[in-house]
């Protein structure tokens, strides 16, 4: 979801195989490789107003409205008094009070420097973390304030039944680790980063990391309640990544919340050591899996505070993963958004779907050489199967976050390099247009289409759709119209 600034055109990646069909415990989800175009509402959009302002922002299926809230193409000041940051990235929905939603929403913002908001930061030089909302089914805000601050790059994570969002940072920076992709040097930082956090959607975190869910460029977490596991994807942009769970020391529906002190372990597949799941998938591909541990999940990297860290950012950063990949740890492509439904985690390998990769990288415009796959690990079963497999950025391009609407639709937002829709995923397997982003630039007219859709979830009663756009002037939205048309 990170790193547009190291992405180029992907216009030359491969078609793949066809989608995939499922059978057994996945037939809740069915692919067709020859879905085609005779989906329901695929390019079936049009323009549609901003209430807000009667501005054209997005094009939706006929019915629909939506609202746009928390505009930071101007400046935003919350009830706290914080001036809202940009990058408005993963986000989940709570139920509220009247009828309203409280939403939990990450800022993927990097970079060393003052953190936002009146809360104690986790870092005092770090500049992300989460806002909280209360916003009504149509999009007018109720309230806002800090609810996490001091971290980095929080791109995604995963709403958990006892009524948090655990945000996840997608970096490795620290004092102890070399500049990254940005060439900015890490010395400012005062803790290390790399961690999932706990924030409660009724007020602020404590800030506290829970460091033995590992520390890695963390994307998205899945809860499953019935085993108290959290499944947590890694977006590891020019290097392979992994699929990982993290086994708590209590379950967290008994204690209400998500412990540190338990065990990470990263997803291999039997009998087949290091298998290139980023590349071209047979349809029904379906693997056998097995777990092999990390033994070492939250490494600290020797440095000498003020001065600049001898650990390369690129070493720190497949620190983990390698220790998974050498048990024979199976290789993605970019995994990023995840969620879950009846013991099934549904989650995106954004770049995946197309020749295998002949490096480990680094690799500048992403592991892998598709446009994107969805896959699903079923809980019970210990089953991983392929869902989706795109045919190409027409039909989709680079699925980033995920979720899932009442009907059992899935929700992928894209982030592709030149224009970005919401897709629908249905159970019959076909890929149909939700929302296509038709932004442009308040001052200078310019288009923002390029700008990726993010942090896809539904209110409780699964009426209104919330999203965001992130850009630097992050944006969100809330949309409603009649969902059943569409299967949603």
């Amino acid at each position: 979801m990170t790193q547009i600034d190291r992405r180029t055109f992907l216009g030359a990646a491969a078609a793949t195989a066809g989608a995939a069909v499922l059978g057994g415990p996945f037939a809740g989800l069915v692919a067709n490789a020859n879905a085609g175009r005779s989906q329901p509402a695929f390019r079936d959009l049009r323009p549609i107003e901003d209430a807000r302002d009667g501005i054209v922002r997005l094009w939706l299926p006929e019915g629909f409205g939506y609202r746009s809230f928390h505009d930071t193409e101007g400046p935003v000041t919350l009830d706290d008094g914080t001036s809202l940051p940009g990058r408005h990235d993963g986000m989940a929905a709570f139920a509220g009070p009247n009828g309203h939603s409280i939403l939990v929403r990450n800022h993927e913002v990097n970079g060393p420097g003052a953190p936002f908001g009146p809360t104690t930061p986790y870092d005092s030089m770090a500049r992300g973390g989460t806002t909280t909302i209360e916003v009504t089914p149509t999009g007018e805000v109720v309230e806002a304030y800090t609810s996490l601050s001091g971290t980095q790059m929080n791109c995604a994570g995963g709403p958990m039944p006892w009524g948090s969002w655990i945000t996840c940072e997608e970096t490795v920076n620290g004092p102890d680790v070399g500049p990254d992709f940005t060439g900015v040097s890490n010395v400012p930082l005062t803790q290390p980063h790399g961690f999932i956090y706990d924030v409660p959607s009724n007020g602020v975190s404590s800030g506290t990391p829970i460091t033995k869910a590992g520390r890695f460029a963390h994307e998205s977490v899945s809860f499953d309640p019935q085993d108290g596991i959290l499944y947590m994807t890694e977006d590891n942009f020019g290097f392979p990544s992994g699929f990982y769970r993290y086994i708590p020391p209590s379950n967290p529906m008994d204690t209400g919340q998500l412990e540190d002190g338990g065990k990470l372990q990263m997803l291999a597949v039997k009998g087949e050591p290091n298998i290139h799941l980023e590349a071209r998938q047979d349809r029904r591909a379906t693997y056998d899996i097995e777990w092999v541990d990390i033994d070492d999940p939250d490494p600290l990297f020797p440095y000498t505070p003020g001065v600049s860290a001898p650990t390369p950012n690129n070493d720190a950063i497949v620190y983990v993963g390698n220790q998974g990949f050498a048990k024979g740890g199976a290789y993605f492509s970019r995994l990023e958004g995840s969620s879950i439904e009846n013991g099934v985690v549904y989650f995106c390998a954004t770049q995946g779907g197309g020749p295998a990769e002949a490096s480990f990288g680094p690799i500048g415009d992403g592991f892998g050489n598709g446009n994107g796959q969805i896959w699903a690990y079923h809980t019970r079963s210990g089953k991983l199967q392929l869902l989706y497999q795109s045919t190409g950025a027409d039909n989709l391009d680079l699925p980033d976050n995920v979720t899932t609407s009442k009907r059992g639709t899935l929700i992928l937002c894209e982030d592709g390099p030149v224009v970005n829709y919401l897709r629908g995923l249905t159970r019959g397997g076909q890929i149909f247009d939700i929302a296509l982003n038709q932004l442009h630039n308040g001052i200078t007219g310019a288009t923002r289409f390029h700008e990726e859709f993010a942090g896809s979830t539904f209110s409780s009663d699964g009426e209104t759709l919330f999203v965001n756009i992130q850009a630097s002037a992050g944006i969100s939205f809330a949309i409603w119209g009649p969902w059943e048309t569409l299967g949603v």
